[in-house]
């Protein structure tokens, strides 16, 4: 089905409108000039009524004075007839089999946006977005997408806070060397130094044993001195005590007396030993922990990573209505440029793609007040609207050359789309009216 676009429109008495005959160019950028409250905005008020029903009606339809109720008929290219008139405006939409039909017709095949482009390019950005989103087809998937994005990125935040914490709290710990790396245990310093003192109090008792042995063989020598008669019953004693004697010598030789001063200053200085242990186990804990949230705190950026390829796919896989359209953060960017960095003949070209992309079978748009736009960024959008096959219908508070039609106390006064088309008709019978053809820039 050919893009359906306006051939012509007749209206009278239509708010400031007393009569005005118009039949826009096929493609690319109509233009009604005009001074202030003259009638242009009249006429795109009057085709958005008479296309898009009664929700567009004027609070005042008719035109103040006039005692002929107001009338509109626009002609559609694909040979649809719209008219209202009346007392009461009542439609009358009439195909090219003069079979007639209503309202539901139209909406069939006329965007909404079309009739009221402004709508869309002054609302939000998340609005617009959400508008681009839900005719591609990818709102709920990129919504799940942004959701699981800000979580990752909010937790890869509290984790890398963390892990800072934890690394400046690592280094601002004291550290003390020749320490041991484990918690010093007192009960078993104490459990060592009563073994070693029952080991000693053994020696002590085998040193009083030999001292006793010698005081024995001392008073038997002194006896066999003095008896030699008991001299025989007394040797076999003797013998036997010395044979104690030399054995006790020999095993008291050989002791060594292990020193508990160490572990005794060991025991009186466990508290601070411990602390010192202690603090340095913290530090590497804490070390530990900075490490572990790094790794975690990596993961989470590659795992961010992932979700904004996925995102980039879903978005470079869409079918955009615009080339260098797309979706960053919730907004709409083209080229790169979020809305408010676009150009004005860029909005225009994003709002005149998305308005298509909603219904491709709509082939124009009507739009308001583009005084604001140098030459420059008109021919721009003109050319682009010709590239596309579009055609716009626009006012513009001007009376120059760039305006095809001008619109004076509600009439036509002055109609640069017919000496255009004579002028395309001498050099190509064939060709298409366009009202930028032999406009001087």
């Amino acid at each position: 089905m050919d893009k359906i676009k306006i051939n012509s429109l007749e209206l009278e008495n239509v708010k400031r409108i007393k009569a005005v005959q118009i039949e826009p160019s096929e493609n690319g950028l109509t233009i009604i000039g005009g001074n202030n409250n003259n009638g242009k905005t009249s006429v795109l008020d009057a085709i958005t009524w008479c296309l898009g029903g009664n929700k567009y009606k004027p609070s005042k339809p008719t035109r103040e004075g006039s005692y002929v109720p107001a009338s509109l008929k626009v002609t559609l290219s694909n040979g649809i007839v719209v008219e209202r008139k009346g007392k009461n405006s009542a439609l009358k939409v009439t195909d090219p089999t003069g079979m007639k039909a209503g309202q539901n017709l139209l909406d069939s095949f006329i965007s909404e946006l079309a009739l009221n482009l402004p709508k869309f390019m002054n609302s939000s950005e998340k609005e617009k977005a959400d508008t681009l989103l839900h005719i591609i087809g990818i709102g709920d998937e990129l919504t799940k997408l942004d959701l699981k994005e800000k979580a990752v990125y909010n937790d890869r935040l509290a984790i890398g806070r963390i892990a800072d914490q934890k690394l400046k709290h690592a280094k601002e710990m004291v550290h003390y060397d020749n320490v041991p790396d484990k918690i010093v245990s007192a009960s078993e310093l104490i459990a060592k130094q009563q073994e070693m003192l029952a080991i000693n109090g053994s020696n002590e008792r085998k040193r009083a044993y030999l001292a006793e042995c010698k005081s024995k063989s001392k008073a038997i020598e002194e006896k066999m001195e003095d008896l030699d008669r008991q001299l025989k019953a007394l040797n076999e004693e003797y013998l036997k005590v010395i044979k104690e004697r030399d054995k006790a010598t020999v095993e008291v030789s050989n002791l060594v007396d292990n020193p508990t001063d160490e572990i005794e200053r060991s025991i009186k200085e466990i508290d601070d030993i411990n602390i010192k242990v202690r603090t340095n186990l913290e530090k590497k804990k804490a070390e530990q922990e900075a490490n572990d949230l790094k790794k975690e705190y990596a993961s989470k950026s590659q795992e961010l990573e992932d979700i904004r390829k996925e995102k980039a796919s879903l978005l470079n896989n869409a079918d955009l209505p615009l080339e260098g359209l797309g979706i960053e953060n919730g907004k709409i960017t083209f080229l790169n440029q979020e809305w408010d960095n676009m150009s004005g003949s860029q909005q225009l070209k994003v709002a005149t793609a998305i308005c298509r992309k909603i219904n491709p079978n709509c082939g124009f748009i009507l739009l308001d007040k583009l005084e604001q736009m140098d030459m420059n960024t008109l021919k721009e959008f003109g050319t682009w609207l010709k590239s596309e096959g579009l055609q716009a219908i626009a006012t513009r508070v001007s009376t120059g050359d760039e305006c095809s039609i001008i619109i004076e106390d509600g009439y036509v006064a002055k109609n640069n789309l017919e000496k255009e088309k004579k002028e395309e008709v001498k050099e190509e019978p064939k060709a298409v009216a366009n009202s930028w053809e032999g406009v001087k820039w």
